[in-house]
């Protein structure tokens, strides 16, 4: 089967939160020994991957130099980071592949997800990124052009927009490279936002895409058999936090619509899988998995997690 694997930000980082270079090196090879364990099975690989915490922290260092330099715009932070993740994840997965003396290629590509110019989001940016900040170190920030608005005693924030994907301009290259054999990391963060202007060109826009939205575009238009949105909980769960609360297992694609549609899943966290999980199930795919991340094997053999399906498109 050929599988698209979401890998959420924070299996990029220490199970403590820790950022630092050691401890992101350290999660993204438990990371890579899952993948690893896929791709042992015979399982056709395509790795998107989350960016969050890095990004987070670039923004960091945006405000920190911003009376020295001039910070680096939102689409290079995304770039940097799918550069920096990528590389990681070629080094520590070709190393869980020897060991396990499995001879693949790897390869990771700089990816750019087109949205549209006139997407609601760039008229009311809503989307919270990085730290909060007192208005005077805003202000530095708000002078180069960046959004910030008041968010009350915890001080300023910046918001930006979160436009919908429309297309990933790097898949013709993708099935060049699954062709050959390879396996590829692609589209991280979502992908770098872009826009084409009334010429052609394209150009890269400040936004944020949401990953696992790309990821169900992606693996429509790579033919993915299973798009396995890896996270940090066995299943996702309805009633949460109420004593009703239940583990989803295999359901039906109207089955989990009802389930969204009962507003079961946060709109911050799991509620983004579970939609990118029902649109490519729509799209066609085949089934949809949402798991943790050292479960992956046994959930894409269907033996676990939360596996959303349409028996009518099942291949």
């Amino acid at each position: 089967m050929r599988v698209l694997v979401a890998l959420g930000g924070n299996a990029m980082i220490g199970p403590d939160g820790s950022a630092t270079p050691q401890a992101q090196l350290d999660a993204i090879a438990v990371a890579s020994r899952h993948l690893a364990d896929l791709i042992v099975h015979g399982h056709e690989v395509v790795i998107t991957h989350g960016n969050g915490p890095q990004v987070g922290n670039l923004l960091v260092k945006n405000e920190l130099a911003a009376q020295v330099v001039p910070p680096v715009p939102l689409d290079w932070c995304g770039a940097q980071t799918q550069g920096t993740i990528g590389f990681t994840l070629l080094d520590t997965l070709e190393a869980a592949l020897a060991a396990r003396g499995v001879d693949r290629p790897v390869a990771a590509i700089i990816t750019r997800t087109l949205v549209a110019a006139d997407d609601p989001g760039f008229t009311h940016p809503t989307k919270p990124i990085g730290r909060f900040l007192p208005r005077e170190q805003a202000q530095t920030l708000i002078d180069h052009g960046e959004r910030w608005e008041d968010r009350g005693e915890k001080g300023w924030r910046r918001v930006v927009a979160s436009p919908e994907p429309v297309e990933v301009l790097e898949t013709r290259a993708l099935h060049t490279l699954l062709d050959a054999g390879y396996v590829v990391i692609t589209a991280g963060g979502g992908g770098i936002p872009v826009v084409r202007d009334a010429d052609g060109t394209v150009r890269g826009v400040e936004a944020v895409i949401d990953k696992d939205l790309t990821a169900a575009l992606l693996a429509r238009d790579v033919h993915a058999d299973v798009l396995a949105i890896a996270t940090d909980v066995t299943h996702a769960v309805a009633g949460w936090g109420t004593p009703t609360a239940h583990d989803i297992g295999r359901v039906t694609l109207e089955e989990m619509e009802a389930y969204a549609a009962d507003g079961h899943f946060a709109s911050g966290s799991m509620g983004p899988k579970v939609e990118a999980a029902l649109r490519f199930v729509r799209s066609g795919g085949s089934r949809s998995i949402i798991t943790a991340l050292d479960q992956l094997a046994p959930a894409v053999e269907g033996q676990v997690g939360t596996i959303v399906e349409n028996p009518a498109t099942e291949r």
